[in-house]
């Protein structure tokens, strides 16, 4: 497919007049020299032999078998000319040989042009597949250079202002001026002009217009596994990003004005403790119900400024040496009576002591959330493991219980916001789906990780490793 004789043969194949011409004139050069110079025994029949195959190539079998007897016929005129005979034998000899070769080349154009439509088919079909995409799309080579782009690319490149020549790191650097945090990007840039090898995904935003794109890059391997190249993804995820910031906008809103009548209806709760022994056994029960309520309230709404807090970058942590076991004994000893009251089985694991670096406020709210998860999603009467291990620079806290599980194909967006597994939904467990995202959001805080593993109806392993050393990047906020 890349021989230079192939596409030459390729680009003669669209154009066939152009090579039957060229043909034609070639046999009538062939017989002048012939007839001109006495040269039709030196060179004899087979000096038509190219013209015959391209003409059979070009035209078909056929054309082919009618420039062989045309040949072989000037060929004979030639030799009458000078003289020369040939035998019926050696003509019929020549015409086989100059009219085989005109039908071979003719069947060989044939499947050559029959190719070439098929692969302008499949190119014209791949084409409009990443056309009709909505992201923009481009493959590179290893240097960087534009080897295939699509229409959404292109019009985003002219949107955007893109340079039209050099690498695409290149290009992307030239608007940095127009991005809002301009240092980061043109870092971000030079970082993916040197790291070929890795998969990237980043976020900016255009400095007055508020148009926020993300851009994927993935690195394109060879048959042997060699790098060869890059694609590169945009998408626009402006009107995300907006709504993003509006439900953000309304959970702080509607957080806020919820804090104030809950604060009330606590305190009357608080005087009417003094009165309840007075109320009847229905006037307790029914206060009772009342205050699991509030609480039950106070806790949704602690959440959700919690997580207006993470996302606004205004979560702040403020850093001590802490026990890991320790706090897991505490947020234990919390929830224990919850699980007794279910028969429950609580048990913590830990060899030694296991010192980190970090928010006691926020690591406790982050066991709280695991533990009481642990315990809320496990039938009664089932097992609920607590592992702590300390190795070397980091230490690790795993939550394993024997409860209902989750289903694998969710098991990916169980750190996201507001989101429940179905095996929760159809046994109507009650909850808000913000527990592991907040637990994920302080954990990263903390330069650590956590990870899930589950089998539907047999139970849920949540794993929390934490640094013992505070890392640098531990003062920014979750998800910056």
């Amino acid at each position: 497919m890349g021989s230079p004789l192939l596409s030459r043969l390729r680009r003669l194949a669209g154009r066939r007049h152009v090579a039957t011409g060229l043909a034609l004139a070639g046999m009538a050069a062939t017989f002048g020299l012939m007839f001109g110079l006495s040269t039709t025994e030196t060179l004899g029949p087979v000096a038509y032999a190219p013209w015959v195959g391209l003409i059979g190539f070009d035209a078909g079998i056929w054309a082919g078998v009618l420039a062989a007897a045309a040949s072989t016929g000037l060929w004979l005129l030639a030799s009458s000319h000078e003289g020369t005979h040939a035998s019926g034998v050696q003509i019929a000899v020549r015409v086989g040989y100059l009219a085989l070769l005109g039908v071979g080349s003719a069947v060989a154009g044939r499947r050559l042009q029959a190719s070439e439509r098929a692969q302008r088919s499949v190119t014209a079909l791949q084409s409009a597949l990443i056309d009709a995409t909505l992201d923009g799309i481009c493959l590179t080579d290893r240097a960087g250079n534009i080897l295939i782009s699509n229409a959404p690319l292109r019009r985003l490149g002219v949107e955007l202002g893109l340079p039209l020549v050099g690498t695409v790191p290149e290009r992307l650097l030239a608007i940095a001026p127009r991005i809002a945090n301009q240092e980061r990007y043109r870092q971000r840039m030079i970082e993916l002009a040197q790291s070929a090898g890795e998969s990237t995904s980043d976020e900016f935003e255009l400095v007055g217009t508020g148009r926020t794109f993300r851009g994927f890059t993935a690195p394109v391997t060879d048959a042997n596994g060699r790098f060869a190249g890059r694609i590169w993804t945009l998408r626009e995820v402006t009107a995300d990003r907006e709504l993003d910031r509006m439900r953000d906008a309304f959970v702080a809103t509607v957080s806020h004005e919820l804090r104030t009548p809950l604060t009330s209806i606590s305190g009357f709760l608080e005087m009417m403790q003094d009165e309840e022994e007075g109320l009847g056994e229905t006037g307790r029960t029914y206060l009772e119900v009342i205050r699991r309520s509030t609480d039950r309230l106070h806790h949704l709404v602690e959440d959700l400024l919690l997580i207006a807090q993470i996302e606004a970058h205004r979560v702040e942590l403020d850093y001590a040496t802490l026990d890991l076991a320790e706090l897991a004994q505490q947020s234990i000893d919390a929830i224990r009576p919850a699980a007794t009251e279910r028969d429950i089985e609580l048990e913590i694991v830990s060899d030694r002591p296991s010192p980190i670096s970090g928010d006691r406020h926020r690591l406790t709210q982050v066991l709280d959330n695991l533990f009481s998860n642990a315990v809320k999603f496990t039938d009664d009467g089932g097992t609920v493991t607590v592992s702590i291990a300390a190795d070397g620079d980091s230490a690790t806290c795993t939550v394993a219980d024997t409860g209902i599980g989750i289903p694998s194909d969710e098991q990916g967006q169980v750190f996201s916001r507001f989101f429940r597994a179905s095996t929760a939904t159809h046994r109507s467990i009650p909850g808000t789906g913000l527990g592991l995202a907040i637990c994920r959001a302080l954990v990263e805080q903390h330069g650590g990780t956590i990870s899930l593993e589950s089998r539907e109806g047999e139970g849920t392993r949540v794993t929390v490793t934490l640094p013992t050393e505070r890392p640098e990047q531990g003062i920014r906020a979750a998800g910056s």
